[in-house]
């Protein structure tokens, strides 16, 4: 595993990371306790993973708990990101799919850090990141003052955002311009070599600003990572059962272009896909999505294969700005 280190700090962080949101839920299918217990310890003693990105929404708190519970004698070895912005008492209507009551007030950040400080079973957060936030609470001086004093504090080192869902990302660009603009330490965005509508803008201000970055949905939903065909038939549970038709087969044909990336046999798609997300030196970590032991080592063994070319990197921004030639809607 190789490590990066954010900008201006100290957080040295690996490229690799693993999402709790896959074994903490039900969204993923991951539901056997023990394969979520051996994924979260394999990830870090047998890769090297030390970023653990979680969040209180996940599982209403079991997000967290579960780091306490599986990762309790590795405080010295993870990173623990976590997420504030959302009151997780609100469990109206579809948790987990449909958007919660947030609170992003002094008083409410400072009671949810507590919370999670105690769920964690840790007395500091390493990075602390805004959830799902608009542009008015990460441009606001009274949030980034409960930051600065949790700060001081010692109960979080350092703190940033992760934009979402994509649903509007000409907004998300100006939230990522605006963290990186008002000093916040990280930005996580969506992005891989599928889905780059934010990534251009957020990108040139992080680097005007010296602004670390993460990005999660490497994979484009499991585009990227060489499993699905045609015939591939998503469970009901499955966010992307309620996908336009047309997304499975347009999004394999714009794959089949990427087999450059995979010719010399040193790297799968997958691989390939995270290692495009990683080209870009402030790109501190990349999170795909875990489900099982296989996926695991494949995706924390990336840092063994080689780098992207330049020209290979080139060629997939050549192909995405040309939709990878594939009509909208001609797969219908």
């Amino acid at each position: 595993m190789k490590y990066r280190t954010f900008p201006g700090t100290d957080l040295s962080i690996s490229e690799v990371g693993l999402g709790v949101w896959t074994i903490s839920t039900e969204w993923w299918g991951v539901t056997d306790t023990a394969l979520r217990h051996k994924l979260l310890r394999d990830a870090v003693f047998e890769y090297g993973i030390n970023h653990i990105n979680t969040a209180p929404t996940y599982g209403d708190g079991y997000g967290e708990t579960i780091i306490k519970d599986v990762l309790g004698d590795a405080r010295d070895k993870i990173l623990i990101v976590t997420k504030y912005g959302y009151d997780i008492s609100d469990t109206a209507g579809r948790p987990g799919h449909r958007e919660r009551e947030q609170d992003y007030t002094p008083d409410g950040i400072r009671a949810q850090c507590e919370a999670s400080l105690d769920r964690l079973g840790t007395d500091v957060i390493d990075l602390y990141e805004a959830h799902n936030p608009r542009i008015g609470q990460i441009d606001n001086d009274d949030v980034i003052a409960v930051l600065e004093d949790l700060k001081a504090e010692g109960k979080i080192r350092y703190w940033g955002v992760t934009l979402g869902p994509k649903i509007e990302p000409s907004r998300q660009c100006d939230e990522g311009v605006a963290a990186a603009r008002r000093g916040y330490h990280s930005v996580q965005m969506i992005f891989n070599a599928l889905e780059q509508e934010c990534y251009a803008g957020i990108a040139g201000a992080c680097h005007e600003h010296n602004v670390g970055m993460m990005c999660r949905v490497p994979h484009s939903s499991g585009l990227l990572e060489g499993n699905l065909t045609l015939d591939t038939k998503f469970e009901r549970w499955d966010h992307r059962s309620h996908r336009p038709a047309a997304w499975l087969p347009e999004g394999l044909k714009k794959v089949e272009t990427l087999d450059f990336l995979t010719a010399g046999g040193t790297r799968t798609i997958g691989q390939a896909a995270l290692k495009y997300t990683l080209h870009d030196p402030l790109m501190m970590s990349t999170l795909p999505n875990v489900y099982d032991e296989a996926n695991l080592r494949e995706f924390a063994t990336t840092s063994e294969t080689p780098d992207l070319t330049e020209e290979e990197f080139n060629k997939v921004q050549e192909l995405y700005a040309a939709n990878f030639g594939v009509e909208a809607g001609a797969t219908m």
